[in-house]
C-alpha cells in the first residue's frame, strides 16, 4: 500500500475531512500534529513515505529535505501555490505536486477582526473583564479614518469593499498596482511614502518572497502617525519584525495586529507575545471549517488522480 503522510495537523481535525477507514485499503496513513524539531527530525520521520499531504507553508518542504526523501513520488498542499515547497528539485526528482482550491474571504475576515480589536482595545479590555475591572480604555472610530493598504489583490480588494461600509478613506499602494481596480472600488492609488505618513491603519495584502522582505522597518515605522495601527495577514518577513517589536515597545506607533510572523509557530520566548499593544493571532486567516473541507477532500482527490496516473491540479 501507498504509505502517506498527512503533516502539521496542528488542530487534530484532519480525521474530520479524511475518512481513513474509507481510504485503509488503498493507502497507509499516518498523522503528524506537531512540528517537526528540525529539518533532521523530519527526514527520519518522513524517510517511508510515498506522498505527503501538506498544509501551506508550514513545514518547508526544501531541496535537502526532498533529496532525501528518496521514496517521494507526490507532494499534495492546500492552495495552488506554496513558496516553501522547491518546485525545482521536485521536478527533477520526479515528484507530482498538486494543489487544491481555496476560499479567499476567511483572510479579509480576520483582517477586520484584528482591525476593529485594535481600534476598541479589545484585548486589554477583555483581560481587564477577567480581572474585575470596568470601561478602562478609550477606543477609536473608523468612519473617516484613512486606511492604507499595501496591496489590492484578492484579499486586499475585499479589504478595501468592507472598508467603505465603515464609512473610511482608502489608500493603496504596491509594486503592480492597478488602477482599474483602484477606480473600481474608489481606492485612492499613492506612493508607498504617502500611504506610510497619512495612514491611520495600514493592512498588507502583497504576497511573501524577495520583493516584499522588509517592506515595512523602523524607517517606515518612524514615518507612521504615532496614532496609527500596523496590521499583518499576509506573510511574516514582510514587516522586519525586530523593527516593529522596537516601534511598539517604544509606542512609535499605537499597535499591531499580526497573524504572521518572521517563525512559525512563534517561540513561546519572543517579545511580541509580552507587548500589550501587539494584537496576536497563530496564523489563522486560512483556517476555518469550509476552508479545511476544500483542502482534505481535494487533497485526497488530489493523490487518487496521481495514483491513477492522471494528477489534476498540477503546479510547476
Amino acid at each position: 500500500m501507498l504509505k502517506v503522510a498527512i503533516l502539521d495537523d496542528y488542530q487534530n481535525v484532519s480525521q474530520q475531512f479524511v475518512d481513513l477507514e474509507k481510504l485503509s485499503g488503498k493507502y497507509e496513513i499516518k498523522i503528524f500534529s506537531k512540528p517537526f524539531e528540525d529539518e533532521a527530525d523530519a527526514i527520519e520521520k518522513l524517510s517511508d513515505f510515498e506522498a505527503l499531504l501538506i498544509m501551506r507553508e508550514r513545514t518547508p518542504i526544501t531541496k535537502n529535505l526532498i533529496e532525501n526523501l528518496t521514496k517521494l513520488k507526490f507532494i499534495i498542499t492546500s492552495g495552488l501555490r506554496n513558496k516553501s515547497v522547491d518546485l525545482d528539485t521536485a521536478k527533477k526528482q520526479n515528484i507530482i505536486v498538486c494543489g487544491t482550491e481555496s476560499n479567499l474571504n476567511p483572510t479579509p475576515e480576520l483582517t477586520w477582526a484584528l482591525i476593529l480589536g485594535l481600534a476598541r482595545n479589545l484585548k486589554e479590555e477583555i483581560d481587564n473583564m477577567y480581572q474585575g475591572y470596568w470601561q478602562t480604555t478609550l477606543g477609536v472610530e473608523l468612519k473617516g479614518k484613512i486606511l492604507g493598504l499595501i496591496g489590492l489583490g484578492k484579499v486586499g480588494s475585499q479589504v478595501a469593499k468592507i472598508a467603505k461600509a465603515f464609512g473610511m478613506e482608502v489608500m493603496a499602494w504596491s509594486e503592480n498596482l492597478n488602477l482599474d481596480t483602484c477606480k473600481k472600488l474608489k481606492v485612492l492609488p499613492c506612493s508607498k511614502d504617502d500611504l506610510i505618513k497619512n495612514s491611520d491603519f495600514i493592512s498588507i495584502h502583497v504576497q511573501g518572497g524577495e520583493r516584499y522582505k522588509n517592506c515595512i522597518t523602523l524607517k517606515e515605522m518612524d514615518k507612521m502617525k504615532k496614532t496609527a495601527f500596523l496590521i499583518n495577514t499576509s506573510r511574516g518577513p514582510i514587516v522586519n519584525e525586530d523593527d516593529l517589536i522596537i516601534a511598539l515597545s517604544t509606542n512609535e506607533i499605537a499597535g499591531a495586529g499580526l497573524d504572521v510572523y518572521e517563525k512559525e509557530p512563534l517561540p513561546e520566548n519572543n517579545k511580541l507575545r509580552f507587548l500589550p499593544n501587539a494584537l496576536l493571532t497563530p496564523h489563522i486567516g486560512y483556517v476555518t471549517a469550509e476552508n479545511y473541507l476544500i483542502y482534505y477532500s481535494q487533497m485526497i482527490e488530489s493523490l487518487e488522480a496521481c495514483v491513477s496516473g492522471k494528477p489534476i491540479r498540477v503546479i510547476e
